[in-house]
C-alpha cells in the first residue's frame, strides 16, 4: 500500500459512524451485509449510512456487490491487511517484536 492509499483509508476510518460500519462488516466476514441490516444494527438512518458507505467504498475499504435486488457490502480484507502492514512496516526498528504480554517489566 502506498502513502496516498493509506491516508485515504485512515481518513475514511477517522469518523465514528464509518469506523462502526467497517468494524461491523469485518465481523460479518466475506458474506457481508445488506445496507438495511447495517442500518438496523447500528441504528443509523439510511441517508446517513449511504454517505458513509460511499466514503468507505471510495477508500477501498468495502466493496458493494449486487445480489438480486439488494446491494451487499463486505469489508475489503486485502485493503485492511495492506493498511495494517503499512502501519507496522519496520516495526521495532527491524528487531523482532515481542507480544504485548511480554513488553511489561
Amino acid at each position: 500500500m502506498d502513502t496516498k492509499a493509506a491516508i485515504a483509508a485512515l481518513a475514511a476510518l477517522a469518523q465514528e459512524s464509518r469506523l462502526a460500519v467497517f468494524r461491523l462488516l469485518v465481523q460479518a466476514g466475506p458474506a457481508g451485509m445488506a445496507a438495511s441490516r447495517i442500518a438496523e444494527a447500528l441504528g443509523m438512518p439510511a441517508s446517513s449510512l449511504s454517505f458513509h458507505l460511499k466514503e468507505l467504498s471510495h477508500a477501498g475499504l468495502i466493496i458493494p456487490q449486487q445480489q438480486g435486488r439488494f446491494i451487499i457490502y463486505a469489508a475489503q480484507f486485502e485493503t485492511m491487511n495492506g493498511l495494517l502492514s503499512f502501519l507496522t512496516e519496520n516495526c521495532c526498528g527491524g528487531d523482532p517484536c515481542l507480544p504485548s504480554c511480554c513488553t511489561h517489566t
